[in-house]
């Protein structure tokens, strides 16, 4: 193609983004974690190859496949790790966070401004690499996983444009063999092993052997060409074009940085000699393979040279260089991921985006791996058990295990939201198991397991029969507190909670715990053992540090509506809710399982006050227990001591569960008095009954009025 005045004018292949899959995903993960809600621009790699065609088997003809840069998942490294055979090219991305923001930036203003920069850098620097740079902006619908991107490609336009002398020719017609493979030799470093290419260099015949031709960086073009005739001279650059008739768009920035700082004579009279390179392999020996590199003599005319500002940086050139769309029209592009995303990974990374989405502006300090690695033992898949279950798979856990010893009833799905009509057929599926199913259907990441146990419990004496199985049974419960972090005790009656409060406590386990009424509920954390508590702290109590009786059978002799859990519906969720939230705030906190709760309001001082001092952690306050009532809807934050002769959490109870093991719990399930006696409730008892008996009634009758 020739221009108006009939001058064949040279032409350029615009480059062509390729963004590969995984660079959307470290986009996501770098906008979730790092950039958040910034729009500062961040440095991004990428690279460019020889172009590459194939071949139409209906024409015979090559079909070129385009000018393409490559932006790969290791985009945002800082050491830049360039494909073998490439060309490295750094860029700016600049991610915006409403796709209005998107559409309404002054993209013109960004890319002079871009362009501006690479001018400048390189007239500065002498640095020829800051031609290729590029510039990025994005949106990314991190819930849709739909990204909007469009590239800058800035390129300084000559005007008049350059032209071209004569037609195409092969490199091979006006280089010998010899030359051409000194050329690949020097080109892509074959003696020093390395693979990456540089965008460009200038070569001469060598004083030795004048077939042979010696390579230097672009940037010593007037040094290196000193007392070289025109002729002579060869400017090499990587070529991401094969098409036929149209060189890569890297040579405009090429030329303009020659003409504007090593030759502004590069008149009709005194052309450029280029070689587009295009031979990733040199011909072997003796074949008839043709070199692929194009050798081309280009020129402009003297205007061109004065607008490129020689050593002026204040004379940028205009440049072009916005990529169009699929549709050839000057506008973003849209990669839409979610089609070809593995569903599970999907919901994977939708978990933890609303959880990410708090450390952006809320609580930037929130640390949630040590939320989501935390593994948590669920003892009772009720109600309790599975709004607790939900509860932490909203904060990102991945370990949740259950256990139960019941089967899905008539009565559970409507209240127990992990079950469903169907697994109450047939005598109903095993709780804990179901309970697990269910949620790795909610959310296949979850590593959730079920566990069809029964625990023994202090008051329900084991018939010898049964004493092996509930060895058995103890020693699996023994080992899944062992595996997890944090137990929840979530079952119905106040003794089934006895082992595992003595195993959680021996075992210096975060162990939570929440109990229901009609219209009230407790949840309450335990406190660490006396051997674990520091010196000078208050020991919290346990479930049972209030009691001066052993825990016993709470069932025996009961009515339906009095062995049954009889609360009002609205309960267990809340209570299931505050005991996650207890947890995650002890997490947070930076003493753990020690931390202190708040102090009692006063007359002096309300609660929100106590809520803003010392003892508040990243998510506030950690009470030791939580008292809220439905029928004044309001909670209580109390604070109990630990007790030195409780029948749960005391040192004289946890040394002989250490000491002796099962038959101390054997004991202690089927011997009435047993634990009242190992830890002196007994003796308290009765004194308290004889202190009664002294006491001096005042039997006088009632004064009238």
């Amino acid at each position: 193609m020739s221009e108006p005045g009939g001058k064949p004018v040279l032409h350029f292949t615009p480059f062509s983004s390729i963004v590969q899959p995984a660079f959307w995903h470290e986009l996501t993960r770098l906008k979730i974690d790092v950039l958040k809600l910034s729009q500062e621009a961040v440095p991004i790699n990428a690279s460019y190859s020889i172009g590459r065609a194939v071949l139409d088997r209906e024409t015979g003809m090559e079909v070129p496949l385009g000018c393409n840069l490559v932006v790969g998942g290791d985009a945002f490294q800082s050491e830049i790790r360039t494909p073998p055979n490439s060309v490295a090219a750094k860029g700016w991305l600049k991610n915006f966070n409403t796709i209005e923001e998107f559409k309404a930036v002054n993209k013109q203003e960004l890319f002079n401004q871009t362009a501006e920069e690479m001018w400048s850098a390189t007239l500065k620097t002498g640095d020829p690499s800051y031609l290729t740079q590029f510039l990025l902006i994005t949106f990314a619908d991190l819930k849709k996983y739909r990204y909007y991107y469009w590239f800058a490609f800035p390129a300084y336009v000559a005007v008049p444009p350059w032209n071209k002398i004569g037609d195409w020719r092969s490199a091979q017609d006006y280089i010998p063999r010899k030359g051409l493979e000194s050329l690949y030799s020097s080109i892509f470093n074959t003696d020093n092993g390395s693979r990456t290419l540089p965008s460009a260099v200038i070569a001469r015949p060598s004083a030795a052997d004048p077939a042979i031709f010696e390579t230097a960086p672009l940037n010593q073009f007037t040094e290196f060409f000193e007392d070289i005739p025109h002729d002579k001279r060869l400017i090499i650059f990587i070529d991401p074009s094969a098409h036929s008739q149209h060189v890569g768009w890297p040579l405009r920035n090429i030329l303009a940085y020659i003409l504007s700082q090593h030759s502004p004579d590069a008149s009709q009279n005194a052309p450029l000699n280029v070689v587009a390179w295009r031979d990733v392999d040199a011909p072997p020996p003796n074949s008839d393979r043709p070199w692929r590199s194009v050798y081309i003599r280009t020129w402009v005319p003297s205007g061109a040279a004065e607008l490129m500002g020689r050593g002026d940086t204040t004379l940028r050139p205009a440049a072009v260089g916005w990529e169009k769309n699929t549709a050839g029209k000057m506008g973003p592009r849209v990669a839409d991921l979610a089609p070809m995303m593995d569903p599970t990974r999907l919901a994977d990374q939708a978990v933890d985006l609303n959880l990410k989405l708090m450390r952006w502006r809320i609580l930037p300090e929130l640390d949630l791996d040590k939320v989501s690695s935390t593994k948590c033992l669920l003892l009772g898949a009720g109600t309790l058990g599975c709004y607790v279950a939900r509860t932490l798979m909203g904060w990102g856990v991945r370990k949740i295990s259950f256990i139960d010893s019941a089967h899905v009833s008539f009565s559970n799905p409507v209240r127990q939201p992990l079950f469903e009509f169907e697994d109450c057929l047939d005598g109903g599926k095993p709780k804990a198991a179901c309970a697990a199913e269910r949620l790795q259907k909610i959310f296949p990441g979850v590593n959730a397991t079920g566990y069809k146990l029964s625990i023994p419990m202090p008051g329900h004496p084991i018939p010898p029969p049964n004493i092996e199985q509930t060895k058995e049974d103890v020693a699996q419960l023994e080992k899944l507190i062992d595996e997890h972090d944090v137990i929840f005790l979530l079952m119905d009656s106040r003794e089934s909670r006895w082992l595992p409060t003595v195993i959680g406590a021996s075992k210096g386990k975060f162990v939570i715990n929440a109990a229901l009424g009609f219209d009230s509920y407790l949840v309450m954390r335990h406190g660490t053992r006396q051997s674990l508590t520091p010196s000078g702290a208050t020991r919290l109590g346990c479930y049972y540090c209030n009691d001066i009786v052993a825990p016993a059978d709470s069932l025996k002799d009961q009515t339906l509506d009095q062995m049954c859990t009889v609360t009002r519906p609205g309960l267990a969720s809340i209570a299931a809710s505050t005991a996650v939230e207890l947890l995650v705030s002890m997490l947070q906190h930076p003493k753990g399982i020690l931390a202190p709760p708040p102090p009692v309001a006063s007359n002096n001082r309300t609660q929100d006050e106590v809520s803003e001092d010392e003892h508040s952690g990243v998510l506030g306050l950690v009470p030791h227990q939580i008292r809220g009532y439905l029928a004044r809807f309001n909670n209580m934050l109390i604070t109990g001591a630990a007790f030195n002769s409780c029948t749960g959490c005391s040192e004289t109870v946890l040394q002989a569960y250490e000491q002796e093991g099962f038959p101390m719990l054997l004991r202690a399930f089927g011997e009435t008095g047993y634990l009242e006696k190992l830890t002196g409730l007994d003796k308290l008892y009765n004194e308290g009954e004889a202190a009664l008996e002294n006491v001096d009634w005042d039997e006088d009758d009632e004064v009238d009025g």
